[in-house]
């Protein structure tokens, strides 16, 4: 069965046929279609209102989730974050209503010539995803394979837009280049971050971090909206010149956090890189036991540490005398083992013809 109920009700105003004799009827044919067409825009104008305010508190609820959990993990306090959402929890509940009660209103509105049909083709939009955003279903290994060849091709591209220092420039250099609009563009930009920290340029790293979030809002709008997005590029810098105060102080304290995420992960990497070089460092000093020389000297006793710092063979030699054998024997086999005594080097010196004995006693002992 056919419901016809919903063309019971249409509102015209420009095919009646029937009106008073005394009134201009162009005239009146036009004023009621402009007051329809004032009802109309004024109904779009709601509706964009509530959208509007329903995608700002989707992305409130979002930011103030991802700080609870940052603070929960830093021992923070949570008590106002978690107070601010439940605040935008019943707000969210607020609007639902809200657009459930327009939208019965907007059902309810009688159809007229203008919404009764609508052109089928009149502009074909093919809106094609690059490849770049699709990496959903590639491995690990691909995904890297093909972050590297991004930032072969276009290096020079993004450390341009990282450098940018106006919205509007951002705004005009992404749409003229809007295949730099996706995650691996994103991705790039922390690293550098993170190694400009690490090289000690703290305010272009402060900079790059900027851009780095300005990137990043674009792509989480584009997943709340389910947009590509490139075509998000020009609501985002819109918004952002204009924003309201807390879309302003959101977006900075996403900022600052991220800034000091990025000085932990270089402090971190810099930790690394000395505890590396220092591992590499001990092994080359390591002796053909595998030991330390540095490690060695420290335990030997102050006694001992005196004859290596004088390179004194026979003092050496009376020092270990007066000690306990078995102390004497450990000592200097570790000594052997980390390369600090070389009894054969002793042999080798003609000039040196008492060091080789006491070498050897040495070496006995």
């Amino acid at each position: 069965m056919v419901d016809y109920s919903k063309w019971k009700n249409i509102e015209v105003s420009d095919d009646e046929d029937e009106t008073h004799p005394n009134i201009d009827t162009p005239s009146l044919f036009r004023w009621r279609h402009q007051a329809r067409v004032e009802r109309m825009e004024e109904l779009k104008k709601e509706r964009e209102i509530l959208t509007k305010k329903k995608t700002e508190t989707d992305m409130k609820i979002k930011e103030v989730s991802q700080k609870i959990k940052a603070a929960k993990e830093s021992n923070g306090s949570v008590a106002d974050l978690e107070k601010q959402f439940k605040e935008l929890e019943v707000q969210t509940v607020k609007i639902k209503n809200e657009l459930e009660e327009f939208e019965k209103k907007e059902k309810l509105t009688p159809w007229n010539v203008d919404t009764i049909s609508k052109p089928g083709f009149a502009k074909t939009v093919i809106n094609k995803k690059t490849k770049i955003l699709s990496q959903e279903n590639l491995s690990e290994e691909e995904k890297e394979k093909k972050m590297k060849l991004f930032i072969k091709e276009n290096e020079k591209d993004l450390k341009h837009y990282g450098m940018l220092r106006k919205y509007e420039d951002s705004r005009q250099f992404l749409k003229e280049h809007n295949h730099l609009v996706c995650e691996n563009t994103a991705n790039y930009l922390v690293i550098w971050c993170i190694n400009l920290e690490m090289e000690e340029k703290h305010e272009l790293m402060s900079h790059v971090a900027h851009q780095t979030i300005c990137m990043q809002y674009i792509l989480e709008l584009a997943k709340q909206l389910d947009y590509d997005p490139r075509a998000c590029v020009d609501a985002f810098y819109s918004k952002i010149q204009v924003a309201e105060v807390d879309y302003k102080k959101s977006f900075e304290d996403e900022l600052f956090q991220f800034r000091e995420r990025i000085r932990k992960r270089a402090a971190e990497r810099v930790e690394e890189a000395i505890k590396e070089y220092e591992e590499e460092e001990k092994q080359k000093r390591l002796g053909p036991g595998g030991l330390d020389p540095q490690d060695v000297y420290n335990e030997l006793p102050e006694e001992l540490r005196k004859c290596f710092d004088s390179r004194d063979v026979k003092l050496l030699q009376e020092t270990i005398s007066k000690m306990d054998e078995e102390d004497a024997k450990y000592h200097m086999k570790r000594c052997v083992d980390s390369g600090l005594w070389v009894p054969e080097a002793s042999k080798k010196d003609a000039d040196q013809g008492d060091d080789a004995e006491i070498a050897e006693e040495v070496s006995a002992d």
